[in-house]
């Protein structure tokens, strides 16, 4: 899967709303060119934020996020949050867990599921060029992460 076959994929669920992070949309500009999908069925972002269900990022967050080394040729990285459990069966441990397991984790490693080496404890899990042996689970997990987005998301009428 190449990121244009993850937006893709992404852009044809119900409600989904994308946003590619620039100059021109006010993103902090160690975003731009990194990718956030949002369930925004009404399209109101801006008035009603909300967190992203996955994104794809391209580079490293210089001071903030190196541990996969994505300012590699080619290399990018896609994040799905996956909730408490999702998380734990893909890694095997829940989320309070990973400061115990984060140094078992080659967040260089491409192609292999893993936990987010910033967002671990906040359910969200990744996978540096998602390729044969992870793009089915991969979408899979996107699928779950968009319905949690879903079932989650409270319109800005019904917010209290």
């Amino acid at each position: 899967m190449n990121k244009e076959d993850i937006t893709t994929f992404v852009t044809g669920m119900a409600g989904v709303h994308t946003v590619k992070a620039s100059e021109g949309d006010g993103s902090p500009e160690a975003a731009w060119g990194d990718t956030f999908f949002f369930y925004d069925p009404k399209r109101d972002l801006e008035q009603n934020p909300r967190l992203p269900f996955a994104t794809i990022v391209t580079k490293d967050y210089p001071g903030h996020d190196t541990a996969s080394d994505l300012n590699r040729p080619g290399v990018f990285r896609l994040n799905i949050s996956v909730g408490r459990a999702g998380f734990q069966d893909v890694v095997g441990y829940p989320p309070a867990a990973h400061a115990d397991h984060h140094a078992e984790h080659d967040y260089r490693a491409q192609d292999t599921l893993m936990p987010h080496p910033l967002y671990a404890v906040q359910g969200w899990v990744c996978v540096l060029n998602p390729g044969e042996a992870t793009a089915a689970r991969a979408r899979s997990l996107i699928v779950d992460a968009h319905a949690r987005a879903v079932r989650q998301h409270r319109p800005a009428s019904r917010k209290a």
